[in-house]
């Protein structure tokens, strides 16, 4: 008998947010490792309270990392600019973390192409754009600013 999977621990708006990074990270047709493990470490955290919760959170959250679905669908139902922002700034640090080869920069053409779509779609400011890019470039802390809104949408999907 086939059985039925069950339904997602995360909510339709985590969700969301999981499967335009994941569409970002496979822009170039590749999903690395990398990738997979920025993302699962990322999301776990932002949607699992201990870390427990967020181990069971990371192997569930591996399957729908293979589902494909238009970035353009899945931006149209971003609720808030600290949603935008969210999503540019885990999306732009997923792509920048791995090479597909050794000497091919960090983000390839692929990827550009998609993250540029994705920054257009967004509609953010260029300054916010520049300032993720920036504090992921860096691996510091965003500007104060930016790290208070992200912050709060990272609290508001631990709340849902």
């Amino acid at each position: 008998m086939l059985q039925m999977p069950s339904p997602p621990s995360i909510t339709p708006r985590q969700m969301n947010l999981l499967r335009i990074v994941a569409a970002l990270a496979w822009s170039d047709g590749h999903l690395a490792a990398e990738e997979v493990t920025v993302m699962l470490d990322r999301l776990s955290r932002i949607f699992a309270t201990d870390t427990a919760q967020q181990k069971a959170l990371q192997h569930e959250l591996r399957e729908y990392l293979m589902q494909h679905i238009p970035i353009s669908e899945l931006v149209a139902k971003l609720e808030s600019d600290a949603e935008r922002a969210l999503v540019l700034h885990l999306g732009y640090e997923v792509i920048s973390c791995s090479a597909r080869h050794p000497g091919e920069a960090r983000i390839n053409a692929e990827e550009d192409a998609a993250y540029q779509n994705l920054v257009q779609l967004l509609g953010l400011p260029p300054e916010t754009v520049q300032q993720i890019e920036a504090a992921v470039a860096a691996e510091a802390t965003p500007p104060e600013g930016l790290a208070v809104w992200l912050t709060h949408t990272l609290e508001d999907f631990v709340h849902q």
